[in-house]
């Protein structure tokens, strides 16, 4: 049952700018060099008793002559405005008498509101004055309250923000688009008992003169700043606090008696904001940054400029009981949201449509932190495997957008005044580099998609001339049509004589074109896109392939060479352009492989192709070919950790065990009983790196007791990333009736809001039987899911994790069918491709899976 909260008497003033009257929810241009408005919050309260929560907002805030004024006289004034009811407003001309507002006309649809007057309002400054009402919702999005428990059990609630994108406007009434700044001045009444933050340092703390229960917390002045980035949170936390080389105090703030899992998140600010500092050589501009880790919480994180919000698991890193992943995944977290403070609060996209540029940037960046902090890491690598090739992956789609692309404010969900555009970075590039840049990359943010770079070569005497030409690449194959677009693609060569120097460089801005390249020997390999940096796909002749696959079996190709020829003959095979035979014994190649990124690789797409066959009647075969394929790298790694092992072993035992495990590999399964056995009975821990892999494999091949004692584990864990850890595999049980009995624990109090969506998708990426459960189970909630969810992003990553895995004709026409009359307008685009990958899965199945069937027979036969 839900507990009721309110806002009570709110009051908040504004100093009125030119922009009320905007109507489209898009900043205009003509208005830009005026539209800094001041609305600040005021005063915020917060009651002792847990179960009501009530707020009211005060203005602390004067009219400041700098300000932008009246510039037209107008009686409405249009602000944006949601699951608010407005009591009273007034405008205050400066040096006049109030005028108050004489009708409220709220446009839920466009989350607006117009307020009244009874004459204009004149040109010049002055100040808006609100009261209004409130609610402190439970949707994890704008002012909400985050359900947690004490040490002793009992269950309390935090008060949160989350106002990116456009959730401001559920906690005041603002001009909440991005392009739109201002400063604010930020007080909250709390109970003394409670921490309280916000973005900026505390000035002043003083006893409610009212109530001595209560404290009166006022926040420094914000730097003008959008609306998106304003956050306070009020609860009960315990912090760790450290100071970087440039004098800014940086706070971790913890669940209460947990401060000791801030210590590794403190160590990476620590060394993270000296890193930005100099890397963009501006100073931190604010004197503090505080993290916090937030137990309902949507997104990974929110960088609230000072104030950055987490997940539990994505600040929090217990030194015993953490793994060597949820510590990678912190730093590059943490990396990317202080990368935020910079690009993204400092300097701001002009509307959402510019998004890509703050999200990209950080999404980048965090892994120039991530090296600079712990380059054992090999975290370069890894960024070609978790976010280059997936890119590639959901832009082959048809399904899918350009770059830039203009954002209604309905559809956006999400990550001297400064508002880029695109068209501005271009510019400032173009200026220093001296090169064509915005021509370049035109071509690549306003067209959809990328190209397929198609490769022969012929040995000349001593030089190879190589032919090259691009098509669009496309998920179900090139593109044919005779509108094909074209890219400038810089195209980068290199040569087994010397594989990590580029030997050439060239920019193919046509169709084709010829290479050559000189002094290259006859036996000498060529490689395109070293690094794998170039944005596309490569198709090779069959004679330059087959020469590659000794580089690969004795690793004079680098390890993101490696990687990326894998990755692009597996999309070329569900597309349809080669045969998926080809890939499996490409992979077959990868015998004395040691990388633990490439072998990350090889497992995500054996996974997808493990998913794809369990429609057929011969999974059975392809789980012998992981195992075949794996078996040797589990025995060299072994069980246990050896001297002077580090990060990267750690991650590849756990992969590898793993994934030989949930094939049913024998000895595997065996040493996993009873190390689990040992682990639940307390006479041996298992250490954090060997639990995901133990209790995925004792369930995929367990039962009702195996189920119950993770069930049971789960509920004793202390740790949020136990929690998850469990929640994650909980859906590898195999059984139809325990299946069922996970997903209606998905649903229970026992897992947290967001979470919910884990260990659904875990259940549907498990087993065919799973995945038609799990849709079963969607379809059956999908009002309490929805409305859990509303229009976020979680709702989209619901269904996708539910339904892309299915690959029958006409499974693509029932999804469809059922979001036509289950509207989720957020998750809009999130259907179209998941009903494009189910129809593109079912086409691969049927093209090739007699191949692959006779191709794993034929391994098996003993030899004549």
């Amino acid at each position: 049952m839900g507990l009721a909260y309110s806002l009570r008497k709110p009051r908040l003033s504004v100093p009125l700018g030119s922009a009320l009257n905007k109507s489209d929810g898009r900043p205009s241009h003509e208005q830009q060099s005026h539209c800094i408005l001041v609305s600040p919050i005021g005063c915020l309260f917060l009651s002792p008793s847990p179960n009501l929560l009530s707020l009211p907002f005060r203005s602390p805030c004067q009219v400041k002559p700098a300000w932008p004024t009246v510039n037209l006289a107008t009686n409405q004034i249009v602000m944006n405005c949601a699951d608010i009811d407005i009591i009273t407003a007034s405008f205050v001309p400066e040096g006049g008498e109030e005028i108050n507002a004489t009708g409220f006309n709220y446009q839920n649809e466009d989350e607006k509101v117009t307020l009244s007057f009874p004459s204009a309002l004149q040109k010049g400054s002055g100040t808006l004055k609100i009261d209004f009402v409130g609610e402190l919702n439970d949707k994890m999005k704008g002012f909400y309250r985050s359900k947690y428990a004490t040490p002793a059990g009992e269950i309390r609630y935090a008060a949160v923000t989350q106002f990116e994108a456009t959730d401001a406007r559920r906690a005041f009434p603002c001009w909440d688009e991005p392009a739109i700044k201002a400063t604010f001045d930020i007080s909250l009444i709390v109970p003394k008992d409670r921490v309280a933050l916000s973005n900026m340092n505390v000035i002043d703390r003083k006893p409610h003169p009212e109530d001595d229960s209560l404290l009166e917390v006022k926040f420094a002045t914000t730097p003008i700043m959008s609306t998106y980035l304003v956050a306070f949170v009020i609860g009960e936390y315990d912090f760790v606090e450290g100071q970087s080389s440039d004098g800014v105090t940086v706070r971790v703030y913890t669940p209460t008696g947990k401060a000791e899992q801030g210590k590794f998140a403190l160590e990476v600010a620590v060394k993270t904001l000296p890193f930005y500092n100099d890397y963009f050589n501006v100073p931190y501009p604010l004197p503090k940054i505080d993290l916090i880790a937030i137990a309902d919480f949507a997104a990974g994180a929110m960088e609230n400029w000072g104030l950055v919000t987490y997940r539990e698991t994505a600040l929090l890193i217990d030194p015993k009981n953490s793994c060597s992943s949820s510590r990678q995944w912190v730093a590059l977290v943490v990396g990317h949201e202080l990368a935020h403070q910079w690009f993204g609060n400092l300097v701001t996209m002009e509307w959402w449509t510019h998004l890509w540029l703050n999200e990209g940037f950080a999404s980048w960046i965090e892994y120039l932190c991530v090296d600079h902090c712990f380059p054992d890491y090999d975290i370069w690598t890894q960024f070609v495997s978790a976010d280059y090739t997936r890119a590639l992956d959901l832009d082959a789609l048809d399904n899918s957008h350009p770059i830039e692309v203009y954002v209604n404010v309905r559809e956006v969900s999400l990550s001297d005044e400064c508002k880029p555009r695109t068209v501005d970075l271009w510019d400032c590039l173009e200026q220093a580099s001296g090169k064509p840049i915005a021509l370049v990359m035109s071509s690549w943010t306003k067209q959809m998609g990328f190209p397929i770079i198609v490769v022969d070569q012929e040995q000349q005497g001593d030089d190879r001339i190589l032919k090259i030409s691009q098509k669009k690449f496309c998920a179900s194959g090139p593109h044919n049509g005779e509108d094909c677009p074209n890219w400038m693609v810089p195209i980068s060569i290199c040569t087994g004589e010397d594989p990590g120097c580029t030997k050439l460089k060239v920019l193919l801005d046509s169709p084709e074109t010829t290479i050559t390249i000189n002094s290259v020997s006859p036996d000498q390999w060529v490689k395109i896109n070293p690094g794998t940096v170039g944005f596309y796909r490569i198709q090779y002749s069959s004679a330059m392939l087959e020469s590659l696959l000794p580089g690969i079996r004795d690793l004079t190709l680098l390890p993101v060479d490696r990687l990326g020829l894998q990755n692009d003959l597996f999309s070329l095979s569900r597309a349809g352009m080669i045969s998926t035979v080809e890939v499996l014994k490409l992979m077959e190649a990868f015998v004395n492989e040691p990388n633990y990124t490439v072998w990350s690789d090889l497992s995500c797409n054996l996974g997808v192709l493990s998913s794809l066959l369990s429609h057929t009647d011969f999974h059975e075969e392809i789980q012998e070919f992981i195992r075949d394929l794996f078996t040797p790298i589990g025995l060299k790694l072994g069980w246990e950790c050896k001297q002077g092992e580090g990060h990267l072993d750690a991650l590849l035992r756990g992969l590898v065990l793993g994934k030989l495990g949930k094939a049913g590999h024998k000895p595997t399964l065996e040493e996993a009983r009873r190390r689990f056995k040992d682990h639940v009975e307390g006479k041996q821990i298992l250490s954090a790196d060997l639990r995901s892999p133990v209790y995925l494999t004792v369930l995929k091949h367990g039962d009702s007791a195996t189920l119950d004692t993770m069930l049971k584990l789960h509920k004793q864990a202390d740790m949020q990333e136990e929690k998850n850890r469990i929640e994650r595999v909980l859906g590898a049980i195999s059984a139809p009736d325990l299946i069922q009995k996970v997903l209606t624990f998905a649903l229970s109090e026992d897992v947290r809001p967001q979470d919910t969506v884990s260990v659904i998708g875990g259940v549907a990426g498990s087993s065919k039987h799973g995945r038609k459960a799990a849709w079963k189970f969607v379809k059956d909630n999908w009002e309490e899911l929805h409305n859990r969810y509303q229009g976020g992003f979680l709702i989209s990553r619901l269904i996708k994790l539910s339904v892309d895995g299915f690959a029958i004709d006409k499974m693509a026409a029932e999804v469809k069918s059922f979001f036509e009359s289950h509207h989720a307008p957020a998750a809009e685009r999130t259907v179209q491709q998941c009903c494009e990958n189910i129809l593109l899965n079912a086409a691969w199945l049927k093209r090739d899976a007699d191949d692959i069937h006779q191709y794993l027979l034929k391994r098996k036969a003993p030899p004549v």
